[in-house]
């Protein structure tokens, strides 16, 4: 285990879906030694749909926030994450150091159709992110600034 919780900062565009999703999953898989957070270039509100869909996977996001980014939270995380191609070209400078990984994941708001074929690109959006952020959780071995895992 970490001597503290790896910091993770989930960053899209609005904060309204894909990250908040990711914050969501992470938190729930990883909580114990995971310390999750999202936030967006700009903050757009929650959607309602991320919302659902998360709740039907057993994953309540809905006391989360929607954020914009700060300077403050990008010192405070060991990794960031982007979900999109816009919070990748428009991120801000990281601190030296920090590591940074991106997800390029289309985003569910944009999908078209009735409302259960747009709940249906929600739920694999859903499906998606919780793939990859098992991935990421059984792939981090960094140490935590300055800490050493005790575990790899």
């Amino acid at each position: 285990m970490y001597k503290r919780k790896a910091r993770i900062l989930f960053l899209c565009t609005g904060n309204s879906c894909r990250s908040q999703m990711a914050e969501g999953w992470a938190r729930h898989l990883g909580g114990e030694w995971l310390e999750p957070a999202s936030a967006g270039i700009e903050a757009h509100g929650q959607n309602p749909r991320a919302i659902a869909v998360m709740r039907e996977a057993g994953v309540d996001i809905s006391r989360q926030e929607s954020a914009r980014v700060t300077p403050e939270m990008l010192a405070r995380a060991d990794l960031v994450v982007t979900v999109c191609g816009h919070a990748d070209e428009h991120c801000p400078v990281l601190p030296p150091g920090m590591r940074k990984q991106h997800w390029p994941l289309a985003d569910p708001a944009q999908a078209r159709g009735t409302e259960e074929e747009i709940m249906q690109v929600f739920r694999a959006t859903r499906d998606e992110i919780k793939n990859r952020v098992e991935d990421m959780i059984g792939g981090i071995k960094m140490p935590v600034r300055g800490d050493k895992p005790e575990r790899a």
